[in-house]
């Protein structure tokens, strides 16, 4: 079985302003620096309804279709905007996520790529925010546990932003562990120690400004890989973000490609043993294009290198 891709033309139509760096052009770099490889490639699905009500109350729905625009764009915040085709797009991105824990749960993949925007892991309960409009990490998590009924489920996150939305969404599920790892300070200010859930179900990783591939590989040995086997989760659920890297323009951390090579072969290596090498993988962040297709591709390599 091949490595699955999950996408959807609709997620290009997702428009921001000019300037904006959650962008057409993100997409697009990574779909062509992932043409080359051999991939399942499956076109997403719209999100039901009750898949995005798993994790947010049924009025933040109602209020994201409100301010849909038809024409023009919308500001939901100073970073977060809606144009008309951005709600096709989040349901796609929900749909991915949920269509591709199906596939890996149901043996139709080993693993996936979800390669859609806009990103999810900023999504807070009732608040878009970050780019964000839907929790696509904590709907796969969900999927997983109620409608699979899976008992645990592990989500890794080392996007250079700390995934606050994940972590509102999952703080009170015991069934779900967050690992998550992000510069502070940064943006948006949350992801210190101690905020670690309401059942000690979440590991925040704090970074330094400009720390090395090298200082993350130490930290992600010495805290997030002997905690994933502690947990021994059924499934591992990836927001990969890709804006560690030393070129991106929006934060100051000091990773190169073969980090993000290195920390996906450590995640399958993991998964392998845990749970038969089952890992869903989202897209998140990264804003310089050339990294950011680079990294994705080299992330995507390992995915079809384990699963071979």
């Amino acid at each position: 079985m091949k490595t699955a891709l999950l996408t959807h033309a609709e997620c290009l139509a997702h428009e921001t302003p000019d300037g904006h760096p959650e962008r057409i052009a993100r997409l697009e770099h990574i779909l062509h620096a992932l043409e080359p490889l051999d991939l399942n490639r499956v076109t997403a699905p719209l999100a039901a309804e009750d898949d995005i009500l798993r994790v947010h109350p049924p009025d933040y729905l109602a209020d994201i279709r409100r301010q849909a625009p038809a024409v023009g764009s919308v500001a939901l915040d100073a970073d977060t905007w809606m144009s008309p085709g951005s709600l096709h797009a989040a349901f796609r991105a929900a749909g991915a996520a949920v269509r591709a824990v199906d596939m890996v749960l149901g043996g139709e993949a080993p693993n996936a790529f979800v390669a859609t925007r806009p990103p999810g892991h900023h999504a807070e309960t009732a608040t878009p925010m970050g780019f964000c409009l839907f929790g696509n990490a904590a709907i796969a998590v969900k999927h997983a546990l109620e409608h699979h009924g899976l008992q645990r489920v592990a989500v890794v996150d080392f996007d250079v932003h700390h995934g606050n939305g994940t972590q509102d969404l999952l703080w009170e599920e015991p069934r779900a562990l967050l690992i998550t790892s992000q510069q502070m300070p940064l943006w948006p200010g949350t992801g210190r120690p101690e905020e670690d859930g309401a059942f000690g179900n979440i590991l925040n990783i704090p970074l330094s400004p400009e720390t090395t591939g090298r200082e993350m590989r130490a930290a992600y040995e010495r805290l997030a890989f002997p905690r994933l086997r502690a947990f021994s989760p059924e499934l591992i659920v990836v927001s990969a973000g890709f804006d560690a890297h030393a070129d991106d323009p929006l934060a100051n951390l000091n990773w190169t490609t073969d980090d993000f090579r290195w920390i996906t072969e450590e995640l399958c290596a993991l998964a392998g043993e845990l749970c038969g090498g089952r890992i869903v993988s989202l897209l998140e962040g990264g804003y310089d294009l050339s990294a950011l297709a680079a990294a994705s591709r080299a992330h995507v390599e390992e995915l079809i290198k384990a699963s071979a």
